[in-house]
């Protein structure tokens, strides 16, 4: 049988903030990006690439 874990933090706890940073560390460049690209592909869609935008302000 599986049990369900939960542990709750407090996201501004320095104790908090350090582990996040030790096991970001510890991981490649290359899974740091896939788990960045990941995330983007959660938000954005499946889309290769990020859309461009481009806006024109035209100064008077």
């Amino acid at each position: 049988m599986i049990k369900k874990v939960v542990k709750i933090k407090n996201l501004n706890d320095k104790d908090f903030i350090l582990d996040d940073l030790k096991y970001w560390l510890s991981k490649s460049p290359e899974e740091r990006v896939a788990a960045v690209d990941y995330l983007r592909r959660q938000c954005h869609g499946s889309s290769e690439r990020l859309q461009r935008v481009v806006r024109v302000v035209q100064r008077s």
